[in-house]
């Protein structure tokens, strides 16, 4: 089975009842469309959401999202400055890299920029003959290439490629999602939204089967 999620931010615990709910198998796969650190305050946890994902070995598959791409950034910048340097650095915007600095290495926090750099920004997948297009904000087309940002934040035309999406495929993104905190789908059926609000309080962690349709929650 083929499972999606996405923008989990810094909640751990949730994540860990999704992984125990899915008790993924030999052939399983776990796709989170980013957004994996950032804005939780009241349950953080971005290491251990970062050891879980690196124990599912190649049940999971990562694609960048802005919250990656922003936390690994200051974490290559923060390390490549002299310390009187670092102290003038402003703080970074979110509660991540001190947490993660509480219990990580510097070589550690590095090497997991790096990793964050290298996630793929979109991943194309065909089950059973339906084409998907998987990335963080918006998809593009296979024969085009666009900017990090488009595939990270969208740009102008999103609410276009709400209603429209890519002719020929399902795209399935996370980052926004106009109906809260459930998976959202548009009248054509392809484009679906995984962002469900985790991270906040009232948020819940989504998921999605490709296979069977079903959508489960945390």
């Amino acid at each position: 089975m083929h499972y999606i999620t996405s923008d989990i931010h810094n909640d751990n615990e949730k994540f860990e009842v999704l992984i125990k709910k899915l008790n993924l198998k030999e052939g399983d796969k776990l796709y989170i469309l980013g957004d994996l650190f950032d804005r939780s305050n009241y349950n953080p946890n971005p290491v251990d959401i970062y050891f879980n994902i690196l124990k599912l070995e190649n049940k999971c598959q990562v694609i960048r999202g802005n919250h990656e791409q922003e936390l690994a950034e200051y974490i290559t910048t923060y390390f490549g400055k002299k310390k009187q340097r670092k102290a003038k650095l402003d703080p970074y915007s979110y509660n991540s890299f001190e947490l993660l600095r509480e219990r990580l290495t510097e070589v550690d926090l590095q090497n997991m920029a790096k990793w964050m750099l290298e996630l793929p920004l979109q991943i194309a997948l065909e089950i059973y003959g339906a084409k998907y297009l998987l990335a963080h904000a918006m998809t593009s087309s296979i024969h085009e290439v666009y900017s990090d940002e488009y595939y990270l934040r969208g740009d102008e035309d999103w609410q276009s490629f709400l209603n429209h999406g890519i002719e020929g495929y399902i795209s399935i993104c996370g980052h926004s999602n106009p109906e809260g905190n459930v998976i959202w789908r548009n009248c054509k059926g392809n484009v679906i939204l995984c962002d469900c609000g985790c991270g906040f309080q009232s948020g819940r962690l989504g998921c999605l089967c490709i296979e069977t349709g079903e959508e489960i929650y945390v």
